[in-house]
C-alpha cells in the first residue's frame, strides 16, 4: 500500500529535510513540494493526494486556516516549530503534530498512525484487505521471492541488509531502516540497531539475547522492555 503525499511549507531546508525522510519510508510516495498553500491546490483537486505534510506558519495563509478551507481533505500531519499550536491542530482531526527539528524515528512514528488510519478507512467488514504471504527483494540484476513465514531474521551490514532463511541467505542494497518500515508490524520486530528479528521464529530468551535458529541476536538494552512485551505479552505462565 502507498500514500502519496505532498509537503507544504515555506522554508527549503525543511522541505529538503521531509523529502529525505519520505525517501526512507517505503509506503511513502513524494507527489510535489509546495512553498505555499496556493501552490498545492491543483494537487488537491486532482484527488491524488492522501497525505499533507503541511506548515502552520507561513506567509499568506497560514497551514490552519488553509486547513480550514478544504472541504474533504486528505490526511494532515502538521510540522512546526510552534508546539502552542497542537490543541487547535488537533481539533481539526489530524494525524499528529510533528515539532521542528523532527527526527525520523518520530516522523516514522506519525507516517505508520497515517498508514494505519488509511488500511482502516478503505477496509469493509465484508472485504477486508488481505495482504500476501510474501515479497520481492532485488538481489544484484535480479528479483528474489521471499515467504513471510521463512525469514528468521534481518541483520544490518553498512548500507546493505542481509535477510536470514533456514537455508539461505539474501543481500540487498537498502538501509535496515527502509525495510522494517515495509514489513508487517505483526509478523516482525526491531531487537537491535542492526537487527529485526521474526517474532514466530524466536526459541528462547536468554540474559539479553535471543536465540534463532542456530543464531544469537543481541537485545539493545533501550528496547528490551519492548521486545520481551511483545514477544511475552500474557502468555508467560508463572509458578
Amino acid at each position: 500500500m502507498t500514500l502519496h503525499c505532498i509537503i507544504i511549507d515555506d522554508e527549503p531546508l525543511a522541505r529538503k529535510g521531509i523529502e529525505e525522510y519520505v525517501k526512507e519510508v517505503g509506503f511513502l510516495r513524494l507527489v510535489a513540494k509546495c512553498e505555499n498553500t496556493m501552490k498545492a491546490v491543483s494537487y488537491l483537486e486532482q484527488g491524488v493526494v492522501d497525505l499533507i505534510f503541511l506548515d502552520i506558519r507561513m506567509p499568506g495563509i497560514s497551514g490552519i486556516a488553509f486547513l480550514k478551507t478544504l472541504r474533504n481533505p486528505p490526511m494532515v500531519i502538521f510540522t512546526t516549530a510552534y508546539p502552542e499550536h497542537a490543541l487547535e491542530g488537533y481539533s481539526l482531526n489530524v494525524m499528529d503534530y510533528l515539532v521542528k527539528p523532527i527526527s525520523f524515528e518520530r516522523f516514522l512514528k506519525a507516517a505508520n498512525k497515517a498508514l494505519d488510519f488509511y488500511r482502516l478507512r478503505h477496509q469493509s467488514e465484508s472485504q477486508k484487505e488481505t495482504l500476501p504471504d510474501y515479497f520481492f527483494i532485488k538481489c544484484d540484476s535480479k528479483y528474489e521471492k521471499v515467504q513471510y513465514d521463512e525469514v528468521l531474521y534481518i541483520e544490518a551490514l553498512q548500507n546493505y541488509v542481509i535477510i536470514r532463511t533456514a537455508d539461505r541467505k539474501v543481500i540487498t542494497y537498502m538501509t535496515l531502516r527502509g525495510l522494517e518500515a515495509q514489513l508487517p508490524k505483526a509478523k516482525f520486530i526491531r531487537v537491535h540497531k542492526s537487527y529485526v528479528v521474526s517474532l514466530s521464529k524466536i526459541k528462547s530468551v536468554e540474559g539479553n539475547e535471543l536465540v534463532i535458529d542456530t543464531a544469537r541476536i543481541p537485545i539493545s538494552r533501550n528496547l528490551r522492555e519492548e521486545v520481551m512485551n511483545r514477544i511475552m505479552g500474557d502468555n508467560l505462565l508463572s509458578r
